[in-house]
């Protein structure tokens, strides 16, 4: 091999070493703009846009880098909006607390001036009391309604006959409704067992029934209907109430909310919401029909069992 061509391999691997030296800087070079543009978008608005994340990227270390700045974006939009769900319920629950709380206060003060006869001491304990039992509802419900809606709380749901269920629910309101004068009337229906929880649904149902009777006109009638679907049971609960305003349907199933037409009555607000919570982990669902004046129909839909 002559010196002039050992001197042109060793040129020939120079410059081929500084073509790679230069391609890879390059490379790099790319790689890095690429990373500062993702982490300059990522730094302005919060999330990255979808040229920063494709996935026939040639660099896996910035696929990755993508992933984790997106993972890091949605737990922060997550903690957000738990931060905001818990400001709306410690700000709703201190609106609900707020007069119960000040009752009992009041109470408090009066029996602290020892001028009651006992009669009148004893009337006073007994609101205390109520107040007290009143509170320790809501809270019991408000820490119930949490734990269903984070999954906490759970339980199963099979084929159970309706019928059981229904008496179970009509049960825990009759007093009042006896109290009242309202007669409850379930019509005869074929015996069936759709998908449910009898405990969880007999509260659902035990709510409803307990607003129509809170909310009815004493002497007056509450009639439940079962109706096979296609799909799904319906009970229907209808009442001779004030009714609801079309544009409240939705929103009286909200946590807390009370309606236009029984601001002014004894409640929380928490009833229907539990209801729908409870309908929606048995996979049914909850509607109301109504018009002011005229009562309300509020329809459980229950799945069917395959059996049926």
């Amino acid at each position: 091999m002559t010196e002039e061509l050992m001197y042109g391999i060793c040129a020939g691997c120079i410059l081929l070493c500084m073509a790679v030296c230069l391609a890879a800087g390059l490379y790099y070079r790319r790689e890095l703009k690429r990373f500062s543009k993702a982490l300059q978008t990522y730094e302005q608005t919060g999330t990255l846009g979808e040229e920063d994340c494709k996935e026939e990227m040639e660099s896996k270390l910035l696929g990755q880098l993508c992933r984790v700045l997106r993972r890091s974006s949605l737990e922060r939009e997550k903690a957000g909006k738990e931060k905001g769900e818990i400001a709306a319920l410690l700000s709703d629950l201190s609106h609900q607390l707020k007069t119960p709380l000040a009752n009992i206060l009041m109470n408090t003060e009066i029996l602290k001036e020892e001028k009651l006869t006992k009669k009148e001491q004893e009337m006073f304990l007994e609101r205390n009391q109520e107040q007290a039992e009143k509170i320790q509802w809501l809270m019991k419900n408000l820490v119930k309604a949490s734990r269903l809606e984070q999954g906490i709380l759970t339980f199963e749901s099979r084929p159970a006959p309706l019928e059981e269920t229904i008496a179970k629910s009509i049960s825990g309101v009759y007093a009042q409704a006896r109290e009242k004068k309202i007669s409850l009337e379930a019509e005869p229906f074929a015996s069936c067992s759709p998908v449910h929880n009898p405990k969880w649904t007999a509260e659902a149902m035990g709510n409803i029934l307990e607003n129509a009777v809170k909310y009815s006109p004493a002497g007056s009638r509450i009639k439940i209907q079962v109706r096979p679907l296609e799909m799904y049971v319906q009970v229907n609960i209808r009442d001779q109430g004030p009714g609801i305003p079309e544009k409240e349907y939705n929103r009286i199933f909200q946590r807390f909310y009370r309606g236009e037409q029984v601001e002014q009555e004894e409640g929380t607000g928490l009833g229907l919401y539990l209801a729908q919570l409870i309908l929606q982990k048995e996979k049914g669902y909850v509607t109301v029909s109504s018009r002011a004046g005229e009562g309300s129909c509020f329809s459980l839909y229950l799945l069917k069992s395959r059996e049926s």
